[in-house]
């Protein structure tokens, strides 16, 4: 499995970005997804996450209200928007998928697959 993320870049805060992750495999593979980031000097740490099916999603405290997850499943994709970013939001993000159900959704150790990562820079 292979999985595509793209988006990120520099913008202002206040400002806004959409984050995309595409799979080389169909959706119906998959149980769940996420997306996870990493600032300079810190751990890697659980920014949002949704199911296959259905409309439950997870949320860091740090981004509620501010970002929202959502996806595609006819094109494999999931996405991040990213609204109101601040500084603090500054880091690489990492999507992820798991087929295995279980696990929490908040934990790295419940995925099995990732991205690259694409880094977001917001600036103040």
């Amino acid at each position: 499995v292979q999985l595509q993320a793209s988006g990120g870049g520099l913008v202002q805060a206040g400002g806004s970005l959409r984050l995309s992750c595409v799979a080389s495999e169909r959706f119906d593979a998959f149980y769940g997804m996420a997306w996870f980031r990493q600032a300079p000097g810190k751990e890697r740490e659980f920014v949002s996450a949704t199911r296959r099916a259905g409309t439950t999603a997870y949320y860091a405290d740090s981004v509620k209200g501010r970002f929202a997850i959502s996806r595609d499943n006819a094109k494999n994709t999931v996405y991040l928007q990213m609204n109101s970013l601040k500084p603090d939001d500054t880091a690489v993000y990492y999507c992820a998928f798991r087929k295995d159900y279980s696990g929490s959704a908040y934990e790295l150790r419940s995925y099995e697959y990732w991205g690259q990562g694409t880094l977001v820079t917001v600036s103040s």
